[in-house]
């Protein structure tokens, strides 16, 4: 066993094995590589990585391969989720290299780490036009015996080339206020809706990724559509936004993308179909899918988009949850070294399990056919149409189809159950933890379903235990060698962010102070941490990470929101709540600093314009204020009340739930200080600028005033 033993990173110890002298990134690596003068081998991966596990198996675990990199090389294993810092650093550098990225990620530095050349994956030998990974050892090493001064020197521009990739602007180039206006968002549609393929969904051809981001900024516009003529968007664009929805949210759900008996989506499709999945299931587009549908559900009342996103919360409630209430990073897409086997079925392999005529109406429905849509004649579940079409083509009602299918469905995924599983990634980060936390508040508000509050609070409290130290955030927590769990590496820019988001959710339905309190202080120590006094906008890694060749910022939208997009958000949201215009200020400097990239580049800015969206909106501030002691009876109707504001997708307000009389929460939010619950009762007050309407403690009162406020 290598150092990688000792780790906490399910990938790490995944190479705990390998011959390779592995070390992971840190002061012991790097002081060898100075020392001895030693060029450093950095391998970036992570759990759910598929060519990750065949690099290891062709390369890692070669006895001749592991002598060549011990020889030469001071080899570290890095896990990119755990390091994202160091991830994006080198990525940007591989891409400038070769052009493109991917994982895993081979990277050649010098000891001071600076990178000099660099790929993806490496087959053991040539093949398909790629290098054998031991014939570009030798290569490597041989450059820098016998080229030294000329690696160095690439490696020097290389460097300076990465620091100039995080300027925003030109040096001593003044601060200049934009037009933020509904046309930046408006233009940026337009560029989305040129590359939407209206087909199939989704945005461009294979490999396919879901994209949320931009979804969201599309169903934001179809909410604008809502107020009829007062909306900032052409009745044509809110149409637009609604095609694109309606295909791309049944599109994917009707995929094999979509585990259709086991509920969740995984990674990506790799066709234009989002027929056949690369079968890994990340945390992260879990909670940002739930999130999609159920906002979709809301907006046009439809049912299957909700069932989706529920099944979301149950396949993480069931195979993602840990015992105590986090949530765990991913499950691989292999099992027993085969991608998909997990998943895949045959026409006898269902009738096996649920007899003869259910098999066959089984095999109908979900595509199962004895060709096969997969490799080895094996077939991916997925629907050929929707639900309501393949009902009556059964001559069923909708009801009794999704009786049915639910039946046959929990039979199969019990048997499927006995399969060997594939690999969990057991290590729970605060970023995307807090994703999901938000995710099971959505699921709440749209269901009222207690379950979803008390996921979302558990995980909530796991991170203020385990993760929240001395008024700072960690970054990962996991077990280590002896099964003891451990927490460690300072929190980054998008761990704050999307922290303070979940928080500021919390709040939206719970009146436990605790949450907005939280929200406030971590927001405080994100801008005094995280904030480029230089430049404007924020960093990646706070004033007191370790150096590193570059500090690396996050405004680009990925696989998951950039910190800087939902940290804007959340600032935004904190200003509403609690009148503290600074936070607002603070994100009308970042908006100016992208203003001009953001119709540009709108699918990697989606996040900031939908923060920039709910900024010129101006939306109300809403106060729920709870009598202090509530009957059972009574709870149930203030309930009541609360989930006829959280029934419509208004994404442009914040809600604020208190009990009456909460001195804390009323020191930090005057939109509940003095506010009373009127003869006992739940009582709703509608705000706007912190003046309020007469409150309100009728249902029906409430109703009307809801819909008045949507067409207003």
């Amino acid at each position: 066993m290598n150092r990688l033993a000792q780790e906490s990173s399910t990938y790490l110890k995944q190479h705990a094995d390998n011959p390779v002298d592995w070390y992971p990134w840190g002061e012991e690596a790097l002081n060898r590589a100075r020392t001895e003068n030693r060029p450093i081998l950095l391998s970036v991966g992570y759990s759910a990585c598929h060519w990750c596990h065949v690099m290891a198996h062709e390369s890692f675990e070669d006895e001749e391969t592991a002598a060549l990199m011990n020889e030469y090389f001071v080899n570290i294993k890095v896990d990119r989720e755990e390091r994202t810092d160091i991830d994006d650093i080198y990525m940007n550098a591989v891409q400038l290299m070769t052009g493109h990225g991917g994982w895993p990620m081979t990277v050649f530095l010098t000891p001071d780490a600076r990178p000099f050349f660099g790929g993806t994956y490496f087959p053991k030998e040539d093949r398909h036009g790629l290098p054998g990974f031991k014939k570009v050892l030798a290569n490597v090493y041989a450059a820098w015996q016998r080229n030294n001064e000329e690696v160095l020197d690439s490696a020097r521009e290389m460097a300076s080339h990465l620091k100039l990739l995080e300027r925003l602007k030109d040096e001593g180039a003044a601060s200049k206020e934009l037009a933020l206006d509904y046309e930046i968002i408006d233009i940026a549609m337009e560029a989305l809706l040129r590359q939407f393929d209206s087909t199939f969904g989704g945005f461009g051809g294979a490999p396919k990724f879901p994209h949320t981001l931009s979804l969201e900024l599309a169903e934001r516009i179809m909410a604008h559509g809502e107020s009829g003529s007062r909306s900032p968007f052409t009745g044509q664009r809110v149409t637009q936004c609604k095609e694109l929805i309606e295909t791309t949210l049944n599109r994917m759900a009707y995929g094999g993308i979509h585990d259709q008996i086991g509920g969740g989506f995984a990674r990506y499709s790799v066709d234009r179909q989002w027929l056949v999945p690369h079968f890994e299931k990340m945390l992260y587009d879990n909670a940002l899918l739930a999130n999609v549908y159920v906002n979709g559900y809301l907006l046009t009342g439809r049912t299957y988009w909700l069932i989706v996103a529920e099944g979301i919360l149950r396949f993480v409630s069931r195979e993602l949850t840990t015992e105590e209430g986090a949530f765990y990073s991913a499950l691989d897409a292999d099992s027993e070294g085969v991608e998909g086997k997990y998943y895949v079925y045959t026409p006898e392999q269902v009738i096996a399990v649920l007899g003869e005529e259910d098999g066959i109406f089984f095999n109908r429905v979900m595509g199962v056919t004895n060709t096969g849509n997969f490799e080895h004649g094996n077939s991916i579940f997925h629907l050929g149409q929707s639900p309501e079409d393949t009902a009556k083509k059964f001559k069923l009602s909708i009801d009794a189809y999704w009786a049915r299918i639910d039946e046959l469905s929990a039979k199969l995924l019990a048997e499927r159950e006995k399969r060997v599983h594939p690999g969990r990634d057991e290590k729970v980060l605060t970023s995307w933890n807090s994703l999901m936390i938000s995710a099971f508040i959505d699921g709440y508000k749209a269901t009222t379903r207690v379950e979803y509050l008390n996921a979302a609070r558990r995980a909530a409290d796991f991170i203020l235990d385990k993760l929240y130290v001395n008024g700072r955030l960690l970054r990962v927590w996991g077990k280590n060698s002896k099964g003891e769990g451990q927490s460690k590496l300072p929190g980054y820019l998008d761990d704050y962010a999307y922290f303070v988001s979940a928080l500021i959710a919390l709040a939206e339905v719970d009146g436990d102070s605790k949450w907005l309190e939280t929200a406030k202080a971590l927001a405080s120590t994100m801008i005094e941490y995280f904030s480029d006094a230089r430049e404007g906008g924020f960093f990646f890694t706070a004033s007191d990470h370790e150096e590193l060749i570059v500090r690396p910022r996050s405004h680009l939208d990925g696989s998951v929101p950039s910190g800087t997009s939902v940290a804007l958000g959340g600032l935004l949201k904190l200003s509403a709540l609690t009148g503290d215009d600074s936070l607002r200020q603070k994100a009308i400097e970042v908006f100016n600093l992208y203003g001009e990239h953001l119709s540009r580049m709108p699918n990697q800015f989606a996040g900031i314009l939908n923060a920039l969206d709910f900024y010129l909106a101006e939306g109300q501030e809403i106060a729920f204020v709870l009598p202090a002691n509530l009957s059972k009876e009574e709870e149930e109707g203030a309930k009541e009340m609360l989930f006829c504001l959280h029934r419509s997708y208004q994404p442009n307000r914040v809600i604020l739930v208190a009990r009456e009389g909460d001195e804390r929460l009323a020191k930090i939010s005057p939109l509940v200080t003095e506010r009373k619950a009127v003869d006992g009762k739940a009582t709703v007050y509608i705000c706007k600028n912190f003046t309020c309407a007469k409150p309100i403690t009728d249902l029906n009162d409430l109703k009307t005033a809801i819909s008045t406020a949507v067409r207003a």
